[in-house]
């Protein structure tokens, strides 16, 4: 299940997620002369990449908020601009251009020490805005539970784009990364699942001053668990179903 759009476009421009969008992306292309050359990568990211073991030993912490902004490859950096600008601009709307900047960059805090915490001696470099944006993730699950999110299910030959609420496709990639990360070690083999999965817990948390502001459960019956605002209609998706054909 891979997210394409949801149903709630941002009453107001989400200048923030642009700006955010804007500077992974510039880094990424500064960066695109060093891939395909693991030492020149490796000098590249340097003290930007978050190695636990220098926050547990040396108690350098820069690489915890510059890692972020640093992603090892193309379907990296594509997948996590695409979870932001899907799941960003709605936050924004409610946070405010200030405290969505806050939100984000606290959530991607929390993120890289629940790596640091479950992999205190590795030496690997951790890079990628997946922490920062689990947040969003986290704040979004909060907030909007009910709101429809597309997403393209692929199982083996069968295509389709489904209409879920939120709360199913969130709830399912938050118990997958605890799942992978139980049985994957602290290091998650090359994937930082318990970064995942504290960024997700840590949105959801500095989300709650703001749902309770805006009346707790009584948001909910408000909005129905959706944005405050009239959703998109789209067409049928035009990918179709693919079968295996009988003989």
């Amino acid at each position: 299940m891979f997210p394409i759009r949801d149903h709630n476009p941002s009453e107001g421009r989400p200048f923030v997620v642009y700006a955010l969008i804007a500077v992974n992306l510039l880094i990424f292309a500064l960066q695109l002369p060093y891939m395909g050359d693991d030492r020149a990568l490796a000098g590249f990211w340097g003290a930007r990449a978050l190695y636990p073991a220098a926050v547990t030993q040396y108690g350098d912490y820069t690489g915890i908020l510059t890692s972020m902004f640093l992603h090892a490859g193309w379907m990296h950096i594509i997948g996590n601009m695409l979870f932001l600008w899907i799941f960003g601009d709605n936050l924004e709307d409610q946070m405010g251009h200030l405290g969505f900047l806050a939100f984000y960059l606290a959530s991607g805090i929390a993120a890289a020490l629940a790596h640091v915490a479950a992999a205190p001696g590795s030496t690997v470099p951790t890079v990628g805005a997946s922490g920062a944006i689990a947040g969003v993730m986290g704040g979004y699950l909060l907030l909007f539970p009910r709101a429809r999110v597309d997403v393209l299910l692929i199982i083996v030959i069968f295509i389709r784009v489904i209409s879920v609420p939120a709360w199913i496709m969130l709830g399912l990639w938050f118990a997958l990364q605890i799942f992978s990360g139980a049985g994957s070690g602290a290091e998650g083999g090359g994937v930082a699942y318990w970064a995942h999965a504290g960024g997700f817990v840590a949105g959801f948390i500095l989300a709650i001053p703001l749902w309770i502001r805006r009346g707790g459960p009584r948001f909910w019956g408000r909005t129905h668990g959706l944005p405050p605002h009239p959703g998109a209609v789209y067409a049928p998706s035009s990918i179709p179903t693919i079968r295996r054909r009988r003989r």
